[in-house]
């Protein structure tokens, strides 16, 4: 009978609570986050023009850049804009079919950009500690194969999620305490049994994160170890310089990543929820081309003989 009235009762659309309720932030935040999404769209774009159109960029490390400023721009913009029309608009709704869509957007960019992460130490890894041989490890066809691989994998794991989520019963209460459709706010919502869905969850991130995690943490090992054999202090300089960029991006994705999902259950809050997903779904893919671009050298001599072509 339980069954029988939840299938009569299936939700049609969700209710996104969003960021805030309060009118006095809601045209301040709009701006914000405009002005965010616009700096995320010139940067990851002109990242991906940049390394296009420079012929002395088309090398691995600056096609998986290429490829991570996608990644970024697809991921900010399946989030964004749809905050930007909840903090104006009285309605904040969301159909059942554009949540199942949004969602699977979402684990899809994220999980690429995990394993895209991974593959970038490992380019770093074969460039510092065999460089004799870095060409040969990193052709264009084994660099095409990684970058293909990244997008399958992070297919595969927005049809497990999606598929999983969406195949449970939604009775109601239909809102979303969140401004996107995450999948635990979503499982809170379900009035079927989520604990196969929970384990998933756990596996598919303890898999993902934890092995690329792994993967990054033995290339810079090995990086460090072959940096510090260097003699010359401006090699080393050099080598490090190529690999502060990445850290830096790993260190902020990955610490919001584990913090969101990898944490006890007991001091899970949603309000904590929201605010590491603002991190890592609006800022993150804003940051990511910004640190690279200003701490990268041979982006700023590419962006230089850009303009100097143009101008």
């Amino acid at each position: 009978m339980e069954m029988s009235l939840c299938n009569h009762s299936r939700v049609s659309e969700f209710i996104l609570l969003g960021i805030t309720n309060r009118a006095d932030l809601k045209l301040p935040l709009f701006v914000l986050f405009l002005l965010i999404y616009l700096v995320t769209l010139v940067a990851n774009l002109g990242m991906i023009l940049l390394i296009s159109f420079d012929s002395q960029l088309h090398t691995p490390m600056y096609f998986f850049l290429s490829n991570l400023a996608f990644v970024d721009l697809n991921y900010s913009s399946a989030i964004t804009p749809k905050i930007l029309v909840d903090l104006l608009a009285e309605s904040k709704t969301i159909g059942f079919a554009g949540c199942a869509i949004q969602m699977f957007v979402f684990v899809i960019c994220g999980s690429t950009e995990c394993l895209l992460l991974a593959v970038m130490a490992y380019d770093r890894y074969a460039a510092i500690c065999n460089p004799l041989h870095y060409t040969v490890i990193m052709s264009g066809k084994k660099c095409s194969w990684l970058v293909a691989s990244s997008y399958v994998l992070g297919i595969l794991y927005a049809v497990l999620h999606t598929g999983f989520t969406f195949t449970l019963s939604f009775c109601g209460p239909n809102v979303i305490n969140h401004y996107y459709c995450d999948i635990p706010p979503l499982l809170q919502l379900s009035c079927s049994d989520t604990h196969t869905n929970e384990k998933v969850i756990f596996t598919q991130v303890s898999i993902n994160c934890v092995g690329t995690t792994m993967i990054i943490s033995i290339s810079y090992v090995s990086i460090l170890a072959a940096i510090v054999k260097i003699q010359s202090a401006t090699s080393r300089r050099k080598a490090f310089s190529t690999c502060t960029s990445h850290l830096t991006i790993v260190s902020l994705f990955y610490g919001t990543i584990f913090f969101m999902y990898l944490r006890p259950s007991s001091t899970y809050t949603l309000e904590q929820d929201k605010v590491a997903s603002l991190f890592y779904t609006v800022v993150i893919p804003m940051l990511n081309p910004l640190i690279y671009s200003l701490r990268n050298q041979d982006v700023k001599e590419a962006f230089r003989r850009i303009l100097k072509n143009v101008f």
